[in-house]
């Protein structure tokens, strides 16, 4: 497979950035609203958002339980913030109601490096990425507070997990979409080549 299909999940966030970065990395990038239009996909990008309101509409718009299935059947996914809260077997502090896909062995804080007008950028050195460290912008963003023993952390900062991958799946804390720099978008799109061999 030389252009996966890579969808991105087109509730509420930074969509058209995944998607641009998505196509610079090789990718055939397209948006995912509908049971249908995720069954079309190799792969799937999960962007940063608000995770609540993500949870919520996925629910509605009945893309939860399919989210949930083709993830448990090995369908590669990235999450970039709201994205890795979203991908979390648990999260620390939940709000009432909240749901996640689920599919990395890791509990999540929300939230966790302050809010809105604390969101910071910095450079972080992430495993699986060459080329020097990436620019990571942190936007309320999560970390992590533990990890199974299949996760592979690739990035910590101030002393937190911020970047991890099980298997098929990929999370950052931060929004590499933001930046320019398509070396981890390139990372996952690699990931759903493989996969799908």
């Amino acid at each position: 497979m030389t252009t996966p299909a890579i969808g991105v999940l087109a509730l509420q966030g930074d969509v058209r950035e995944h998607l641009a970065a998505l196509e610079a990395a090789g990718a055939a990038a397209r948006t995912v609203r509908r049971p249908e239009e995720l069954a079309a996909v190799d792969g799937l990008v999960i962007p940063g958002g608000e995770s609540t309101t993500i949870s919520k509409l996925a629910t509605a718009f009945g893309l939860m339980e399919p989210l949930r299935e083709r993830v448990r059947s090995g369908m590669p996914a990235y999450g970039s913030c709201a994205g890795m809260i979203m991908l979390a077997d648990k999260i620390l502090d939940p709000r009432s109601g909240q749901e996640t896909v689920g599919g990395i062995d890791m509990i999540v804080r929300r939230n966790a490096f302050g809010r809105q007008n604390e969101s910071f950028e910095a450079s972080v050195e992430m495993a699986g990425v060459e080329g020097g460290p990436v620019e990571g912008v942190f936007i309320r963003a999560p970390w992590v507070e533990s990890t199974g023993a299949e996760v592979e952390v690739l990035a910590v900062f101030d002393g937190h997990p911020v970047a991890v991958r099980q298997g098929p799946l990929l999370a950052t804390a931060f929004h590499p979409e933001l930046t320019g720099d398509h070396r981890v978008h390139r990372l996952f799109t690699g990931m759903v080549r493989s996969a799908a061999r």
